[in-house]
């Protein structure tokens, strides 16, 4: 289940992965109603309306504005609306206040959208620098980004919704069964090559690839199912302090989390719920939207341990990936000889490198070719709506 890997686009053909990802975005917004665009639940969770518009801020504040002569924004407002954390840039409207916008109207958003879509094309049309050409590459790959958390964020909305609608059915894959046999695969130990290779585009927290040591390790070709974790319920996991970090029992305990992120029982009946609907818990798919405090307790209580992400990274040509982000036991740090980019560019990861733990490989929410096995997504531990679960390492 590898998703694609991303491939650099030539200049020739830029234009055309430009229109062609920037539909998408209209394509996951056919199925919504005006009312769906609005609602933000919590602080991590955007409103659709504000993620269409900040990838479209994007490419006029980092590209227009500066490369294309005789620019002129379509709202000066705009800049302050729909920055989200480029502090070189300016002031911004705060993260948790994003849903209180009821103007611009979501038909002015999509005007934003299509007179930037327009400048841009002619932008392409011409000769650019590699300067601009990387920049764009770095724009897409931004709102593929934001196209996974269109998801996740509009399934944290619909799941606190009293009637959970469905977005789309098809999106029931979800309950798709874990691929793999669940075996433990053995890796002798030795010096490895950590890190983006070139040949195509990767994030500067990619780099700079290095030589890491590790020492014997197993790793499980299967990630841990519904089923796994219903028996750590079941064996009383949430209620048994010594399985978890210090942080995380005083999570569970002040959140009254006692399961995965939108489970719920009916009629003495597990269910979950996915964009597509309320369903029975799928047994054998992978465990779901937990945090790496869960990821950890039910690796403690199983014996084993997470895989740190250059573990991981060594592995995964062995089993297959692409299901979920997986949790590992790897802090989100600069990698030897990283080096981060002046002005706003720079804000993009490196001032995030502190308190947050490592995810690799994608998730069914991921664009397909937007995911590479040295990605390095990263969160902070206790969060859980993301497509999130667990592979055992020991």
């Amino acid at each position: 289940m590898h998703p694609s890997v991303n491939i650099m686009p030539t200049e020739i053909d830029l234009r055309e992965k430009y229109l062609e990802i920037r539909g998408y975005t209209e394509q996951l917004c056919e199925p919504l109603e005006t009312e769906d665009y609005i609602p933000q639940p919590i602080v991590d969770v955007s409103p659709v309306k504000w993620n269409i518009a900040h990838t479209t801020w994007f490419f006029e504040e980092m590209i227009l504005k500066n490369f294309f002569e005789g620019y002129q924004v379509f709202d000066e407002r705009f800049g302050y609306l729909f920055n989200s954390y480029y502090n070189s840039i300016g002031e911004r409207t705060v993260r948790d206040r994003r849903g209180d916008l009821s103007r611009p109207t979501v038909r002015n958003v999509f005007d934003y959208r299509h007179f930037v879509d327009e400048q841009m094309k002619s932008l392409l049309s011409g000769a650019i620098t590699e300067e601009v050409r990387e920049l764009v590459l770095l724009g897409l790959n931004h709102e593929q980004q934001h196209q996974e958390l269109f998801l996740t964020d509009l399934k944290y909305t619909f799941g606190v919704n009293p009637l959970m609608p469905a977005y789309r059915p098809e999106f029931a894959h979800e309950c798709t069964a874990a691929a793999g046999s669940g075996k433990f695969i053995e890796v002798s130990g030795g010096m490895f090559e950590i890190g983006h290779a070139g040949g195509g585009f990767a994030f500067d927290n990619e780099l700079a690839r290095h030589s890491v040591f590790l020492n014997d390790f197993a790793i499980s070709d299967r990630l841990v199912t519904n089923a796994e974790f219903v028996e750590f319920i079941e064996d009383g996991g949430y209620r048994e302090h010594s399985l978890w970090h210090a942080e995380g029992w005083d999570r569970i305990v002040a959140d009254l989390i006692d399961s995965p992120l939108y489970w719920h029982v009916y009629d003495g009946k597990r269910h979950q719920f996915t964009l597509g609907g309320s369903t029975p818990l799928a047994l054998d798919a992978p465990v779901c939207h937990i945090s790496f405090y869960e990821a950890a307790a039910f690796a403690e209580w199983k014996g084993c341990r997470l895989p740190t992400e250059f573990e991981w990274e060594a592995a995964c040509s062995g089993f297959e990936w692409g299901e979920r982000w997986e949790w590992t036991n790897s802090a989100y740090l600069p990698y030897p000889g990283y080096k981060k980019a002046g002005g706003a560019v720079g804000e993009y990861n490196g001032k995030f490198m502190i308190n947050q733990m490592v995810l690799r490989g994608s998730s069914i929410a991921t664009p397909a070719g937007h995911s590479r096995l040295t990605y390095r997504n990263f969160f902070h531990p206790h969060l859980r709506w993301q497509f999130t679960g667990i592979r055992l390492a020991k």
